[in-house]
């Protein structure tokens, strides 16, 4: 019972495989969006944004500027837009996907993996 109780909560740190609204991409579709131009969105606090991240990506922090009004600034409700952060276990591209579905954002893809992944692939980074 013990075992159970700790794998369960092992898996409890795991941002979500799938976000209702939103599709779910990985590494070379991120990539592929990436090269057409497709809207990434940084929601990460300011240390991480400044420590790396994906080039031409817009930093609208989750609980500071990420709002319905910010992210139209960037993109129409129809465009398409990509939201990451640290990996499957950073819950902050989860949220912020969440809140983009909920605004009417019609194009919303998570990138489960995120920058790590990104950085994994030997992609390009600032």
């Amino acid at each position: 019972m013990t075992a159970m109780l700790v794998s369960i909560g092992a898996f409890a740190d795991l941002s979500p495989e799938t976000i209702p609204g939103a599709t779910t991409i990985d590494g070379n579709q991120a990539k592929a969006m990436f090269d057409q131009g497709v809207l990434f969105v940084d929601p990460r606090k300011d240390a991480d944004w400044e420590a790396g991240r994906i080039p031409g990506a817009v930093h609208l922090e989750l609980n500071k500027q990420l709002s319905e009004k910010a992210l139209l600034e960037e993109a129409s409700k129809d465009d398409a837009i990509v939201f990451y952060c640290n990996g499957i276990k950073c819950m902050v591209s989860t949220h912020a996907t969440e809140q983009a579905v909920a605004w009417g954002f019609k194009k919303v893809n998570y990138y489960r993996a995120g920058f790590p992944d990104w950085k994994s692939h030997g992609y390009p980074v600032e």
